[in-house]
């Protein structure tokens, strides 16, 4: 199944006719479909999801939405030449306060892994109240079924920008690269190839740099 694809159309069919007072709704919207549509396709959902972060432009403005701990990155060149990275998303983790309280609310529990020793290892994860399942460690998502009876939900976090002169590019990954590199470094392994046009290249050189701070 094709997720994006499903976002897409789903986003397209909302915007046919293009008014900022929908924006928001439309792309709510689309999430909800493409939720849906994964749910009731023949892929097996208990345990497993996907995050999801995605850009909206449209005139002079950005809109980013996302679910999970995906990010979106713009990368700015000010007047001084000086390389400069704003985050245009958040991550949903369960330690963010409302986050958290969502998922305490709904009969979850928020902590990290804990060894044979009780020891906490890791990030903090969500799990059922009385059941060491499914330790999930972001708190939106789509699929994850079993995390979604407590708490862990694809509505996607909106947010609106207006496009600067400064603005150059826009970065989205997963955060098997955010984990890894910070967002001021991403940017930095990206700005030769994006001056050289090269952006096959960009990409395999954060893929690379993110499976060498992975084995470390």
């Amino acid at each position: 199944m094709n997720l994006p694809q499903k976002i897409e159309d789903a986003l397209a069919r909302e915007l046919n006719n293009i008014d900022n007072d929908f924006i928001e709704n439309s792309l709510n919207l689309s999430f909800l479909q493409a939720s849906k549509a994964l749910l009731e396709s023949n892929i097996d959902c208990t345990f497993s999801g996907s995050t999801c972060v995605l850009t909206l432009i449209i005139g002079n403005k950005i809109w980013t939405a996302n679910a999970g701990d995906s990010r979106a990155v713009l990368c700015q060149l000010d007047i001084e030449n000086n390389w400069i990275s704003k985050q245009l998303t958040r991550d949903h983790k369960p330690n963010e306060l409302d986050e958290f309280a969502r998922i305490i609310q709904r009969g979850g529990r928020v902590e990290s892994y804990k060894d044979e020793n009780n020891n906490h290892l890791g990030p903090c994860r969500v799990w059922l109240k009385n059941q060491n399942i499914p330790g999930l460690a972001m708190s939106r998502s789509f699929g994850d079924v079993i995390a979604s009876q407590v708490g862990v939900i694809c509505e996607p976090e909106i947010f609106q920008y207006e496009i600067q002169n400064s603005d150059k590019f826009i970065i989205i990954a997963s955060d098997g690269v955010w984990e890894f590199i910070q967002n001021q470094n991403v940017m930095e392994l990206i700005i030769p190839s994006y001056l050289n046009n090269q952006i096959q290249k960009a990409c395999e050189n954060i893929i690379n740099e993110s499976v060498f701070q992975w084995k470390l």
